[in-house]
Formats: structure tokens, sequence, C-alpha cells
């Protein structure tokens, strides 16, 4: 089996190793050291500064999206302006409403990236239309559009607004560089680029986010960061963590660090420029306008052997059924138009080989 979801991902033998240990007792000083380090080392990744705090969720990306909201933005004080392009920005939305925190949208077409003429309409008018914050996919991975977050953060500084940002398949496939852009927080999962088991994700937050969530009356007992900040100033959680992930997500860190961040970006980046060029002349067409090195969208183009147009949905069928090859399928109206095609994880350019390969003998045998 080859893996090419956008996550979970392919991990490597020696965080796989890591997962097949007992998970020891947690309240400990040794394991509280061992957090401070991922603390320490998850900050150096985002650039978040020395000054800013990482926190350890037991749950999915989703868990920390509706975390960031409800612990930075109150209903009665907050109105936000949410990027919404796809199924990511359109979640950010959800939240809100749930939490009736009010909001406006830049509406974006899948595969479009956000331009300085969207933030345009809102240079100037955020402060009477009330706005406060902004929320923003560093990647929609829905439909691998990146967004330019150099300008999203000129843009948020300009109009004095605090910029949340989910990273969770961008992180270490793309560039974050939260104090230069002036990201107050910035989310992510273990199961994308960190090449984790699902079920752990990390917030970064700088000093404008952390006197935010210390301000805040977030309605919520799992969910109130204000007390994560306080059990990590002693290197552990107020309840129960995903401790055996934890483990992983430190050993995978020391990796990351002995080899440089710069190389691990550089390598992810490698993947997905040998996968692009391999493309030929396939029957796909690049479905975005901006490319994260997370992943590859692909809409199909071609026809099977009757001639009829053949769906994104049924080339994953294939692919897993009769090859062992997981792509990344789409749900709702993207799903016979679009499929995702990962490069994060223990990928190498032979995987690549193995995928392009499979497509060419479906090409072979009239499928594609």
């Amino acid at each position: 089996m080859i893996n090419f979801a956008v996550g979970p991902v392919q991990m490597a033998e020696e965080i796989r190793a890591v997962g097949a240990e007992e998970i020891p007792y947690f309240r400990t000083p040794e394991f509280s050291a061992l957090m401070r380090e991922n603390e320490d080392w998850m900050k150096e990744c985002m650039g978040a500064g020395a000054d800013a705090r990482a926190l350890f969720l037991t749950g999915s990306g989703t868990a920390a999206m509706e975390a960031a909201v409800i612990n930075l933005f109150d209903a009665g004080r907050d109105r936000l302006l949410i990027v919404n392009g796809g199924s990511f920005g359109a979640r950010f939305a959800k939240i809100c409403g749930i939490h009736h925190i009010p909001y406006e949208e830049i509406r974006l077409e899948p595969g479009r990236a956000l331009s300085d003429g969207d933030l345009a309409l809102w240079d100037g008018r955020c402060r009477e239309a009330g706005l406060t914050g902004f929320l923003i996919n560093a990647c929609e991975t829905s439909t691998g559009v990146a967004y330019d977050m150099e300008m999203v953060g000129a843009f948020c500084r300009r109009n004095g607004l605090v910029l949340a940002v989910d990273a969770v398949s961008s992180f270490l496939a793309d560039e974050m560089r939260m104090e230069e852009w002036d990201v107050a927080l910035a989310l992510t999962g273990s199961q994308k680029a960190l090449a984790l088991p699902p079920g752990l994700s990390i917030l970064v937050l700088r000093k404008a986010a952390i006197r935010r969530v210390e301000e805040s009356r977030a309605e919520s007992l799992y969910f109130d960061l204000k007390e994560y900040l306080k059990d990590g100033e002693r290197g552990q959680t107020p309840f129960t963590p995903a401790v055996g992930v934890l483990l992983q997500l430190h050993e995978r860190l020391a990796g990351i660090r002995r080899r440089g961040i710069p190389a691990e970006r550089a390598r992810i980046r490698a993947q997905a420029e040998d996968f692009r060029e391999k493309l030929g002349d396939l029957p796909f067409r690049i479905a975005s306008e901006s490319l994260s090195s997370a992943l590859t969208p692909l809409t199909p183009v071609g026809t099977d052997r009757e001639g009829k147009p053949v769906p994104a949905r049924r080339i994953f069928e294939i692919l897993k059924d009769e090859y062992g090859i997981y792509i990344c399928p789409n749900g709702g109206e993207l799903a016979d138009r679009l499929f995702r095609v990962g490069h994060i994880g223990n990928l190498t350019p032979a995987d690549n080989d193995c995928l392009i390969a499979a497509w060419r003998d479906m090409q072979k045998r009239g499928l594609l």
C-alpha cells in the first residue's frame, strides 16, 4: 500500500517503533521535560518567537479550530472576517455560527487564490464594520489552494485585526513565519506533515492571542485554553493527553531539528515538484491557482473506453481496489470533479513513479 492521502499519511519506521512501545505514566518530571522540549521545538517550527506558547490538545484539527475561535473571540465583542474558499473555510464559518460570533466572508470559487483585490474591498472599512479578527486556512486543503500569508498578515496589521491561521496541512510543507507576519495564533494537526497518528492538535499562540485567551469567557470545560496555558507552565495538560502521539511527536521534531527545518520543507517541496513534472500528458488538469507543497489538486479531463468522462471518485476507487494506492477523494459537489495527491509523509520520488505507472496502466485498459 502506498498512501498519497493528505492525512493520515505514511509514517517513518522510527516513528512507528515509538508507537509500538508501552504507554508510560505521564504525570512525571520526565514527561514534563519532554513536553517542554515539544513546546520549544513547535514554536521554532512555526517561527513564533521565544515568548510564544504551544498548547497540545487531544483532538483533531477541527477541535483546535473550535478552541481557537471560542478562546480568542467573543460573541458580544467581536466580528470576524473569514476567507471561505472550500470545506475548511466553511468550517470556520460554521464554528462561528454555532457560537453566535458574527462574521463576514470573502467567498472564493474552488481553486481560486486570494488576491489583493479581494482584500482591498475591506481595506479601511474594517473598523466601521466592527471587524476585530481574521480567520483563514493557510492552505484550503479541500481544493489545494495556498494563500499568500505575507499579504494577509500585512492586511491584518493595517486594519488592526487579530489573525488566526489554520495551518493544518501547510505546516512544514510551506513557510509559516508567525512573528514576521504578525500571526496571533496558528494551529496544526499530528496526521499531516508531522506524519504521526491522528488525535493530536497543536496551537501556537503569540502575546496578542495569549492576552485574549486570558481575558476570554470560553464556555467550555475541555476547550478552555486558560487551563492549558496554566498546566503547560509545568509541562503538563489539564486532561489526559494523547501520550503515545506526544512521544512520537518528540521523536519526529528531534529528527527535523537534526536535519534542519529548511531541509524538511525542501524535501516536501522536491517531492511535490517531482510529481508535477512526471504528470506529463496524463489527462488531468491542476485545479489550483496557487499551489501548496503539501498536495496537488487534479481535475480529470479524459474519457473512458466508452467516451464517457471519468469521475474523480472512480479514479480513487480503482487505485485503491486494484493497485493498492490511496489518493485523497473529495466530497460534496467536488466528489466527481476533483481529487488530491499528497506529498507529505514518508513518501519518495519512487512512490510517485508507482502512481504514474498505475495511471499509465489505467490508460492502456481504457479506464482513463
